[in-house]
């Protein structure tokens, strides 16, 4: 007979938010680092990676490590100026090779920014220094191509003067070999963008970015940002222009492709209220706006890339809004893919229930389904924090099979919550009965098995408890 297996989660709607837990992991006083603007990366160690853009021994910026328990902090390496740069704002990427790469806003020979590799244990190598006309002052996260190279952007730079930055051009797209060869396959002009802010590799093979200023320019404006395609081959289109209205405004985070192929992003201002929007785009550029911020309260001016956790839902930071002890401090919010926001965290500065404040980087899941991030400020030092969140999020089904009478379920998981696997031979008629009993997670991902599935059918889902 045929055996029927509904993969079901009906936790979404029944979210208690008073299942959060926020935990505070390193303030940091200026020797160990200072103001990190930039977000984590998990390495294969488990630990979290991540630069502060000053502070260490020169007051240049350092690169550290972290244990998700916050039990385990150490300075990978501390930049000295000068030559070997300063100002580490971009962030790092896990190369395919297990070393990490980054740049730095300023330092190097012109002063405009370096690219480097680091090994976990602090084996620092320079890349490539950029000299202005193939692009200055670096702050985009770097992203790995299929042929190994990275790709990166720079906030100035090119052979284009630019009147808001003094003459300094309005960016470029960079490609860096890990020998340290560099070409730029894109040399902003303005009306093609200005200013890029991120770049994301799509399913398809094309790297997608915006760019927070440049596009529709007009004799009273600079335009007012743009997303953009690049193929491998260097084909350059614009996809959208925003109009700085209801659409929103210089998009400064990048964008995140969803699961269910479009992209989705924020833009700093625009939106009725003038704080800030979200977005989604398709790679053909059909655009929709979904969510504008109304109020501080919500949050406002989003500053960072979203990103999508195992429940499907959208993770943000804003650099400012809520109501937090001594004003606006900034926010951690989750955003539906239908657009439906809700405000989680509200900063409350150096102490408090949430102490940090400012964040403009994107929050990080770990493999134990737990949140990590950075602010910019606050803490007990008032240069910023290292921060987990854990929220009770709804499981998601990754994976089933039955061998025999045997039914093996795989499903995602945050670290110190209970799961309890239930299962119904009829929806109609509910009675829900436990499989076995409640286990907590130690981890990401859970697995379950039902070892009396010898129904003709059987109905599943998971409840947190």
């Amino acid at each position: 007979m045929l055996f029927a297996i509904v993969l079901t989660t009906w936790l979404a709607t029944f979210r208690i938010y008073g299942g959060i837990t926020f935990t505070s992991l390193v303030s940091f006083n200026g020797t160990n680092g200072a103001n990190p603007a930039a977000g984590l990366v998990q390495g294969a160690d488990g630990n979290f990676y991540g630069t502060a853009q000053s502070g260490g021994a020169s007051n240049s910026g350092t690169i550290f490590a972290i244990s998700g328990d916050g039990s385990f902090f150490t300075n990978v390496y501390s930049f000295s100026g000068g030559t070997n740069g300063t100002a580490p704002v971009g962030g790092l990427v896990l190369g395919t090779d297990g070393n990490f790469y980054g740049t730095t806003y300023a330092g190097g020979a012109s002063n405009v920014g370096t690219i480097f590799q680091i090994s976990t244990n602090g084996v620092f190598r320079q890349l490539a220094q950029l000299s202005g006309t193939n692009g200055a002052n670096p702050d985009v996260v770097l992203v790995q191509a299929a042929d190994g190279s990275f790709y990166g952007g720079t906030k100035y730079g090119g052979p284009y003067p630019n009147a808001t930055s003094g003459g300094t051009g309005y960016g470029t797209i960079f490609q860096v070999t890990t020998n340290g060869a560099l070409t730029t396959p894109v040399l902003f002009a303005g009306t093609n963008g200005a200013n890029p802010t991120a770049l994301v590799l799509g399913e398809d093979g094309n790297f997608y970015g915006a760019t927070t200023w440049g596009g529709n320019i007009s004799s009273f404006s600079l335009g007012f940002g743009t997303i953009f395609r690049l193929s491998p081959d260097g084909t350059f289109t614009n996809l959208y222009l925003f109009s700085g209205g209801n659409d929103g405004g210089f998009p400064l985070a990048g964008l995140v492709q969803g699961t269910d192929g479009n992209f989705y992003g924020s833009t700093e201002a625009g939106g009725p209220s003038s704080i800030g929007t979200v977005f989604r785009i398709a790679p053909d550029g059909q655009f929709q706006s979904l969510f504008a911020f109304l109020s501080s309260s919500m949050g406002s001016y989003p500053y960072a890339a979203l990103i999508q956790a195992s429940d499907g839902n959208f993770y943000g930071t804003t650099y400012l809004g809520g109501v937090g002890s001594g004003g606006q401090r900034g926010t951690i919010f989750e955003i539906t893919p239908a657009g439906n926001e809700t405000p989680l965290i509200l900063f409350t500065g150096p102490t408090g229930a949430y102490p940090g404040a400012s964040p403009q980087s994107p929050l990080v899941q770990g493999t134990d389904g737990n949140f990590y991030g950075t602010t910019l400020k606050g803490g007990v030092y008032t240069n910023g924090t290292v921060f987990r969140l854990s929220l009770p999020l709804a499981p998601a089904f990754k994976s089933i099979a039955r061998s025999g009478g045997t039914v093996t379920l795989v499903w995602s998981s945050a670290a110190s919550q209970n799961y309890q696997l239930q299962y119904t031979t009829n929806l109609a008629l509910g009675g829900w009965n436990n499989v076995g009993s409640a286990v907590v997670a130690t981890n990401g991902v859970m697995t379950g098995s039902d070892p009396a599935a010898t129904d003709p059918q059987r109905f599943y889902r998971v409840m947190v408890q």
